[in-house]
C-alpha cells in the first residue's frame, strides 16, 4: 500500500478543490450578470432569495457525495444506495413544487418574511425554474462519489467545467438576446449548469459503475436500506439545518436597517466568501478518501489542513485591505461604488469564516469515517441556534444594520458548531 504523503493529498486533493473553485465563480459571474440588467438591486435581492429557497430544499441530498464516497464498494451497496437516492431526489421535486403553488408561495415570502413587492414578484418566477435543481444535484453528487472513491477526482472536475460552460452560455443567450428580469437569468442558468453536469457525471462513471457490477459482495459489506437510512438522515439533517441559514439570513435581513441594500449586497459578499469557502468544502471527502485507504493518514491529513487554512487567511486579508476589494466588488461584481463600500465591513467580520470551513471539513470527515455522524448534526444545530439568537438579538434588540449583524451571527454560529465537534473528534481519534 502507497504511503500517504502531503503530495500524494495535494494530487488527490486538487481537482476536488478545483471542482469547488469554479463553482464558487458560478455566484459572482451571475451577480455580475444581473447587476448589469434593469433594475439590479431588486433582481440581485430577488435572485438571493431564490437560491436560498433552493439551497433549503436541496439540502437533504449535499450529502449524498460523502455517503456515495464512504459506502458504495460493490454492486450490491450501488445498486441499493440508488435506489435511495432516486427516492429522495422524486420527493424534494414535490416539495420544490409544493413551493411554488401561488397561495404557499405568498404566504411564506409576504406574510412571514415581509419581502417587498417587487421582490417577491421577481423571486416567485426565479423558483419556477429552479424546479430541476434538486433532483439534479443529488443524482450528479451521488454518481460524483463513486468517482472520488476510486481516485477519479480529475472526470469531478471535468464535469464542473461543463457546468459552467452550460451555465455561462445560458446566461450570456439571455443577456445578449432576450430582455427578461436578471433573476429568472441567474435561475434558468444555474439549472442549465447542474442538469449538465449531473448527465456528463453519469456518462463519466459509466466504466467505474461496469467495475461496481462485477464486484462479488462480502456479507460484512451488504448494504440495507436501514443502514443508509441510520448513517445519512444525521447528514441529510445536518446539510437541512445548515442550508437553513442562508434564508433564515435572508429573512432577518428583510426586517433589519437598509433591507434592500443588504440584500443585495449579501449574495455578493457570499459569492466572494465562497471562493475560499471552497477549499474547506473540498476537503471533506479528501479526508473521508484517505481515512478510509488508511488509518495511519490522521497526522498528514491534519497538516495538510493547518497549511491550507494559513494560505486562505492571508489571500483573503490580502485582498480584503488593498485595492483588489474594489476591484472585486465594483469592477468585477459590478456593485455601485456605495454597494462596494457597504460590503467592506460584513467582509470583514467574516475573513475567517472559510479557515473555520477548513476545520469543520475535517472535523465531520472523521466523524464519517467513524460512523457516528449523529454529532455532526448536533454541531449544525448548536450553528443555526446560534445564528437565530444572535440574529434575533442584534435586527430587533440593536436594530443593526441587516447584513453586518449577519456577518456577526455566521461568526458566532460556526465557532459553536467547530467547538462542539472538537471534543468528538479528541474522543473518536483513538479509532484513526
Amino acid at each position: 500500500m502507497r504511503e500517504i504523503t502531503l503530495k500524494r493529498i495535494f494530487v488527490f486533493w486538487v481537482p476536488l478543490a478545483a471542482t469547488w473553485l469554479m463553482m464558487s465563480a458560478e455566484g459572482p459571474f451571475l451577480a455580475a450578470i444581473i447587476a448589469r440588467l434593469a433594475d439590479p438591486k431588486y433582481n440581485l435581492a430577488a435572485y438571493g432569495v431564490a437560491f436560498s429557497f433552493g439551497l433549503i430544499i436541496e439540502a437533504p441530498v449535499i450529502m449524498m457525495l460523502s455517503a456515495s464516497t464512504a459506502l458504495v464498494k460493490n454492486k450490491q451497496s450501488y445498486l441499493k444506495l440508488r435506489r435511495f437516492t432516486f427516492v429522495l431526489n422524486g420527493l424534494l421535486t414535490v416539495v420544490i413544487l409544493i413551493a411554488i403553488i401561488p397561495d404557499v408561495f405568498y404566504f411564506i415570502t409576504v406574510t412571514i418574511m415581509e419581502l417587498p413587492h417587487e421582490v417577491v414578484r421577481l423571486t416567485h418566477g426565479a423558483l419556477i425554474l429552479l424546479i430541476p435543481w434538486p433532483g439534479a444535484i443529488g443524482y450528479r453528487r451521488f454518481y460524483q462519489g463513486l468517482l472520488i472513491r476510486h481516485n477519479k477526482t480529475r472526470l469531478v472536475a471535468y464535469g464542473t467545467v461543463i457546468r459552467l460552460g452550460s451555465m455561462a452560455l445560458t446566461a450570456l443567450i439571455f443577456y445578449v438576446f432576450f430582455h427578461i428580469n436578471g433573476a429568472w437569468v441567474g435561475a434558468a442558468a444555474l439549472s442549465a449548469g447542474v442538469t449538465a453536469e449531473g448527465l456528463i457525471s453519469r456518462f463519466m462513471a459509466n466504466n467505474t459503475v461496469k467495475e461496481l457490477m462485477n464486484e462479488e459482495e462480502a456479507k460484512k459489506d451488504m448494504l440495507s436500506y436501514g443502514k443508509i437510512f441510520n448513517f445519512y438522515y444525521p447528514l441529510a439533517l445536518t446539510s437541512l439545518l445548515g442550508l437553513t441559514t442562508p434564508p433564515l439570513v435572508t429573512f432577518f435581513l428583510g426586517q433589519g436597517r437598509m433591507a434592500v441594500d443588504s440584500l443585495a449586497v449579501f449574495p455578493v459578499v457570499n459569492s466572494f466568501l465562497f471562493i475560499f469557502r471552497s477549499i474547506g468544502l473540498s476537503y471533506q471527502e479528501v479526508a473521508i478518501a484517505f481515512l478510509s485507504d488508511r488509518r495511519d493518514s490522521f497526522k498528514k491529513l491534519q497538516k495538510f489542513a493547518a497549511l491550507m487554512i494559513l494560505y486562505v487567511t492571508v489571500v483573503i486579508a490580502l485582498i480584503t485591505f488593498s485595492p483588489l476589494f474594489k476591484v472585486w466588488f465594483h469592477h468585477i461584481s459590478g456593485l455601485s461604488l456605495e454597494l462596494t463600500d457597504f460590503a467592506h465591513l460584513p467582509v470583514v467580520i467574516l475573513m475567517l469564516i472559510p479557515a473555520f470551513s477548513i476545520i469543520l471539513a475535517f472535523e465531520r470527515a472523521i466523524m464519517v469515517y467513524v460512523q457516528k455522524t449523529g454529532p455532526v448534526t448536533m454541531a449544525t444545530g448548536i450553528e443555526l441556534a446560534g445564528i437565530f439568537l444572535s440574529l434575533t438579538l442584534f435586527i430587533h434588540g440593536f436594530y443593526m444594520i441587516g447584513v453586518v449583524a449577519a456577518a456577526i451571527a455566521l461568526m458566532i454560529g460556526r465557532l459553536g458548531s467547530v467547538s462542539f465537534l472538537l471534543y468528538f473528534t479528541k474522543k473518536y481519534m483513538s479509532n484513526l
